[in-house]
C-alpha cells in the first residue's frame, strides 16, 4: 500500500467498523441497550436514593436490595411471586412478535438495612431480565382459554411460543431508574431520562447471557467492531500527523 494512503485508509476501516458495529447492535432489539445500561448506571444505596429523591434531582441510578411485598401471589408450584408476564408469540422474519401478553403484579419493592424504595411495576416492560420458561408449538394447539384476546388470524401451523417471566418474593434484585416520591410519600423506581426501568435477578454475567440469547455471537462481534473503531481512527490519525 502507498504510504500516503494508509492514514485515510485507517480512518475509512474505523468509521466502516463503526457503522457496522452499530446495525450488528439495532438487530437484536432493545437487549444490547437494556445490557449496556444495566452495566453502566451508577450504583447506590437504598439510602442515597431515597436522598436523591427528596432532593429532587433526576439520577438514573442502580439499586441493590432484597424483593419485599406484603401482597404476594403464588405460581402454579406454589412459589410467591411479585410479578408475571405471559406472552404468546408468532414467529416472524424479523423473530418473535407478541399478539397475547397478560401481566399480574402486586406493589413490591426492594429493602435493604431498614430503606426501603419501591418499584413502578406498571413502567416494567422489556427492563425485566429474568431466565424465562419457554414452550413453542403452532397455533392450532393454543386453546381458546390460555388466549386473554383475539385469536390471531394466522395459519393453524404458524410456529408459536409461550414466554412465562416471574418476579419471586424470595429473590434479591437489582434494578436501575430514576428514584422520585410518589403521590403517597413513598420513594418509587421508575423509568426517566428517557431510559426504562431495569430490573433483574440475576447477576450481571448472567443478566448478560439472558440479554444476549442466541444473539450472542452477534452481540461479541459487534462489540468488536465497536471497540476496534476508535483505535483505527487514532492510529489513522497519527499516520497522517507523521506522513504516512
Amino acid at each position: 500500500m502507498h504510504r500516503s494512503v494508509i492514514g485515510p485508509a485507517l480512518i475509512v476501516l474505523g468509521l466502516v467498523a463503526a457503522l457496522l458495529g452499530w446495525l450488528l447492535l439495532r438487530r437484536s432489539g432493545p437487549a444490547w441497550r437494556v445490557g449496556r445500561l444495566l452495566a453502566a448506571a451508577p450504583e447506590r444505596s437504598l439510602q442515597e436514593a431515597t436522598a436523591i429523591a427528596d432532593r429532587g434531582e433526576a439520577a438514573y441510578v442502580r439499586l441493590h436490595g432484597r424483593i419485599d411485598s406484603d401482597e404476594e401471589f403464588p405460581d402454579e408450584n406454589g412459589r410467591p411471586l411479585v410479578y408475571r408476564r405471559r406472552r404468546l408469540q408468532q414467529r416472524a422474519r424479523s423473530g418473535w412478535q407478541t399478539f397475547d401478553d397478560e401481566r399480574l403484579a402486586v406493589p413490591f419493592g426492594l429493602s435493604d438495612k431498614g430503606q426501603r424504595v419501591s418499584i413502578d411495576a406498571d413502567a416494567l416492560g422489556d427492563g425485566l431480565v429474568v431466565i424465562p420458561r419457554e414452550s413453542e408449538g403452532v397455533l392450532s394447539e393454543v386453546t381458546e382459554d390460555a388466549l386473554r384476546g383475539p385469536r390471531p388470524d394466522l395459519p393453524a401451523d404458524t410456529p408459536v411460543r409461550l414466554r412465562v417471566e416471574q418476579v419471586s418474593a424470595v429473590d434479591h434484585a437489582t434494578a436501575a431508574g430514576v428514584p422520585r416520591r410518589g403521590p403517597e410519600g413513598a420513594v418509587v423506581l421508575g423509568p426517566g431520562l428517557g431510559r426504562p426501568l431495569l430490573l433483574t435477578d440475576l447477576d450481571q454475567d448472567e443478566a448478560m447471557r439472558v440479554l444476549a440469547g442466541g444473539g450472542r455471537g452477534q452481540l461479541m462481534v459487534a462489540a468488536g467492531l465497536l471497540a476496534l473503531a476508535p483505535i483505527a481512527a487514532v492510529l489513522g490519525l497519527v499516520a497522517l500527523v507523521v506522513g504516512l
